[in-house]
């Protein structure tokens, strides 16, 4: 199948620039990827996406992103992006043994929650260790976790899971926080919330029939190990770019960003644009996202037609 624009990745970047294609009549083809909706689809009540005075739950937002792509004739697959080739137009690519061709690629692939590298963290994963709270948090109601990091993601998952948990741990390796002023406050204002300054999670007990029933705590100064009893783990300590389909085409900054030229989401290959979270280390939020979402339809756009395609 051959499409003008092929958008790998869908969130508020990629799903924006589906609309923004679409209206302008390029019928473009997105593959949502292994996260349909982006990170956005594992995220809370989003407050401050402008226009929902009132927040609105992340997966309906997608929801309705997708659908409004979808009425200005966008065609969305729940499909995995495995391969590509960008070393000549048009670009090829391939999900499991299908080709497609495009004459432009929009790349919205996003980012991924960072683990710690434990050997109990992914034996564990799905029985008590999470990388998501809005997935699992209700699974640990009355019940005592532990929220690994110290960004806004850490403190936004610490305050969800209150509404569940009857303790909270924040595990932070350092002894400040680096959310916003905002989440810090709530953070610490919040009665079931215990911060836990200086330390690390170095192994985490359980079994895959018993769950999550322990952590063994270090002391990042002193090297005191401590075990505490609890029943769940949550990692919020950041993001790595998915970037790895690219690597052999697209120049990368040294954490794995797709870098695109300045003011532009033109990337260093004539004709593939980036957006979201995969070019952006710096704000990752979904109204910025959306926003580049939006230069990267138009950039295509115009590109498009200066080759006259």
């Amino acid at each position: 199948m051959h499409k003008k624009v092929i958008i790998i990745g869908s969130g508020p970047a990629g799903l924006t620039a589906a609309v923004y294609t679409a209206r302008a009549n390029l019928a473009p083809l997105v593959f949502e990827g292994s996260q349909p909706g982006g990170q956005l689809s594992i995220t809370t009540d989003v407050e401050n996406y402008p226009g929902f005075p009132d927040g609105i739950m992340g997966p309906q937002l997608m929801d309705e992103f997708r659908k409004q792509a979808q009425r200005f004739g966008a065609e969305c697959h729940f499909q995995t992006v495995d391969k590509v080739n960008l070393s000549n137009r048009p670009f090829k690519l391939w999900t499991g043994n299908d080709e497609y061709f495009a004459d432009a690629i929009i790349i919205s692939t996003g980012a991924s929650a960072r683990l710690l590298g434990l050997k109990s963290e992914s034996t564990l994963m799905g029985y008590g260790v999470s990388a998501c709270a809005t997935c699992d948090g209700f699974f640990f109601k009355e019940k005592k976790v532990m929220v690994v990091g110290g960004g806004d993601s850490a403190a936004e998952e610490a305050i969800f899971l209150t509404k569940f948990a009857s303790e909270v741990w924040l595990i932070h390796r350092r002894d400040e926080l680096r959310a916003s002023k905002i989440m810090q406050k709530r953070v610490f204002d919040h009665p079931k919330i215990n911060i836990h300054w200086n330390n690390i999670i170095e192994d985490i007990h359980g079994t895959q029939e018993t769950g999550v029933t322990a952590v063994v705590l270090k002391d990042t100064i002193s090297g005191e190990k401590s075990e505490e009893s609890c029943d769940g783990v949550f990692m919020a300590i950041g993001h790595t770019p998915n970037t790895d389909l690219f690597q052999d085409y697209i120049d990368l900054d040294s954490n794995g960003y797709i870098i695109t030229k300045p003011d532009t989401t033109y990337t260093n290959v004539d004709g593939v644009f980036a957006c979201g979270d995969v070019q952006d280390h710096n704000y990752r939020q979904a109204v910025t996202a959306a926003g580049t979402g939006c230069m990267a339809a138009m950039d295509s756009e115009r590109w498009l037609e200066n080759q006259h395609i």
